[in-house]
């Protein structure tokens, strides 16, 4: 009977120290925590390794964390595996302020979109995106001539190229004449490499920022309920924009006095 008792204790034991909380430093280990190491005179140290000591690591785990020491131009990094290939941790300067997020003010403007590190070849763990403009360069002015321009791209990251290829057709007319030439003048923040916005950039810039409201931010960017005119062009004489109010994509006459809500990248 003694026997078959110590062998449940044991059990018991062991199932315990299975399924506890470890503490270093602590006696009372964070509940929602397997390991809860407490100091305030000392930091954790992960393993130290080169790269070629790193890729000798038999079928490293999803999850292993290291520190190159050569990696980086030989300031070292801290690395992670994730599944067949080793990726570097993104760090900053111990007092590089927060990164922006949608809606705050940088750079001249607003920010309505944040880039992904694949996006254009930006590299991981930086900051890049767009920002609108943090007034109307105008009540009501006409997209341009009646001429082909081929301004015709949609996608986000067209806007700049489109507002280029408009001034270029546009000949000797002013450039604050017209609407993609209006918003390359501006140049709000100190900055002048504003441009007029693509068809989904504006729409992004209405739903993030503006009417649309789908991030729950609000009409932080101070928009009023007109039309807008975007960078791309449908035909000769008419280009797309879009109505505030209701997120409308309206084809507007090239004549028509439309707005015009600069940005540009960061």
């Amino acid at each position: 009977m003694m026997k078959q008792f110590l062998t449940l204790l044991a059990a018991v034991l062991v199932t315990a120290s299975t399924f506890a909380q470890v503490g270093i430093g602590t006696n009372t280990p964070d509940a929602s925590s397997i390991l809860d190491i407490t100091s305030t005179t000392g930091g954790l140290l992960t393993p130290r390794m080169t790269a070629a000591q790193r890729d000798a690591i038999a079928t490293p785990s999803q999850g292993l964390i290291i520190f190159c020491t050569d990696c980086a131009s030989g300031a070292g990094e801290l690395q992670i595996s994730l599944s067949s290939v080793w990726k570097n941790l993104p760090v900053g300067d111990v007092n590089d302020p927060p990164p922006p997020m949608i809606g705050d003010t940088y750079q001249g403007g607003v920010v309505f979109y944040i880039f992904q590190a694949a996006d254009a070849g930006y590299v991981a763990g930086e900051t890049h995106g767009l920002i609108a403009a943090v007034e109307d360069q105008s009540p009501g002015i006409r997209w341009g001539n009646f001429v082909q321009t081929n301004a015709v791209g949609t996608a986000i990251g067209t806007g700049a190229a489109n507002t280029t290829i408009i001034i270029n057709a546009q000949g000797g007319s002013t450039l604050t004449s017209y609407a993609a030439g209006l918003a390359r003048a501006y140049t709000g923040g100190g900055h002048s490499d504003w441009f007029l916005p693509s068809k989904n950039e504006l729409i992004l810039m209405r739903n993030n920022i503006g009417q649309g409201n789908v991030l729950g931010l609000g009409n932080v960017g101070d928009f009023l309920d007109e039309r807008y005119y975007s960078s791309t062009e449908i035909l000769s004489n008419t280009a797309m924009g879009l109505y505030f109010l209701n997120g409308a994509e309206p084809g507007l006459t090239k004549n028509y006095l439309g707005y015009v809500r600069a940005i540009r990248a960061f």
